[in-house]
């Protein structure tokens, strides 16, 4: 419903003409939009990534596709610096991981380890003790067969 309604500008002294939009009034309150019960999918068996550097150790749990389910690093669960690397770390944050993923009733894991940190071999304990049936453990620590190519050589 547009009505026009002659407004008069104070500065100039002319009169224009403006369309004003009317709400209707409506008695009912707007509608809350409904949400969306969460589907919580059953996954039993899964896949257990554990990146396990000099300066942090990351586990990722996930689907057998590769669809992540829960994640924890030692920075997230409150270390800081050199104790970030640590076995005592990486076993917090495998524990941490594990809490997440417990609405996906994950039971059984495939270990992927990448890195040389020392928190690999903790990580891989603490996952057998959070209630993990680990099924194999796969090492994926990337491996240069030849290198890169060295720099050309200094002419001084």
């Amino acid at each position: 419903m547009a009505e026009e309604q002659i407004i008069k500008n104070e500065a100039t002294g002319a009169e224009e003409k403006k369309s004003v939009e009317k709400a209707e009034k409506t008695d009912a309150a707007p509608k809350a939009k409904a949400k969306k019960k969460k589907v919580v999918r059953h996954v039993p068996i899964g896949r257990a990534y554990i990146q396990a550097t000099y300066n942090n150790t990351i586990v990722t749990l996930t689907d057998q596709n590769g669809n992540v389910l829960s994640w924890s690093s030692a920075g997230l669960c409150g270390f800081k610096g050199a104790k970030k690397s640590t076995p005592y770390a990486a076993g917090i944050v495998v524990k941490d991981a594990a809490v997440k993923s417990q609405d996906y009733g994950l039971q059984e894991v495939n270990v992927l380890v990448r890195g040389v940190g020392s928190g690999r071999e903790a990580a891989v304990r603490a996952l057998n003790a959070n209630g993990f049936n680990v099924l194999t453990i796969k090492d994926v620590t990337p491996i240069p067969h030849n290198g890169c190519r060295p720099p050309k050589p200094r002419r001084v």
